[in-house]
């Protein structure tokens, strides 16, 4: 059973969990997409990126840390370095989402549109964007979901979050403190699947 003073600070630690996946997802879109609008223009950059991104992939979350931390301006410890590994290893499916959507529009559609007399940006902002943006919103949900995840792991350099709990609870044997960090955290993570796979079957043609 869950002890009552738990309470107030599974509430606190939930908000400031929630915090930090929001403002790495907002940069991590902000980077992805108009860098995957990017590479679809530019055949020749995609190797490099798509690379550098897989390589953020693989690297483990405590080992990036490790990485960052004594990076001027963009290390130390606390939410800052967080932050920074928590876009790094989203960028990968927002980015390869972005560009798969738009390479996956029909060439007969863009064809036709350009034969309309449509500029390369009207192109993209009307028929490109509006075709691939169930395509964008997968890759967003799929980062999304993994970056919750993945913020446990902040409360290792002093970032906060639910992963608090979970690294006392571990470092206490107190069960209680493991679950009122695992379970809040993942039923955040259900919440934004289910809530971002809504926005994508709105998205998707009928």
């Amino acid at each position: 059973m869950m002890r009552s003073d738990l309470w107030g600070e599974i509430f606190r630690l939930t908000a400031e969990h929630l915090i930090l996946v929001l403002n790495a997802m907002v940069l991590a879109i902000a980077i992805g997409v108009p860098l995957g609008i990017y590479l679809s223009r530019k055949p020749v950059a995609r190797p490099w990126m798509l690379g550098f991104s897989s390589i953020m992939q693989t690297i483990p979350s405590l080992a990036l840390f490790g990485f960052l931390i004594p990076i001027p301006f963009i290390g130390g410890i606390g939410k800052r370095t967080v932050i920074v590994a928590l876009v790094l290893y989203a960028l990968l499916p927002i980015l390869r989402n972005t560009l798969v959507g738009i390479l996956g529009v029909e060439a007969a559609i863009s064809d036709s549109a350009v034969a309309m007399g449509m500029t390369d940006g009207q192109l993209l902002r009307q028929v490109q964007i509006p075709l691939a943006a169930p395509t964008i919103m997968a890759g967003i949900r799929v980062a999304t979901v993994t970056t919750i995840g993945t913020a446990t792991i902040a409360a290792a350099i002093g970032g906060g979050g639910l992963g608090v709990f979970i690294f006392r609870g571990v470092a206490s044997v107190d069960t209680g403190q493991i679950l009122a960090g695992a379970v809040p955290a993942a039923l955040i993570a259900l919440a934004a699947d289910w809530g971002l796979g809504w926005v994508e079957r709105k998205l998707s043609p009928a």
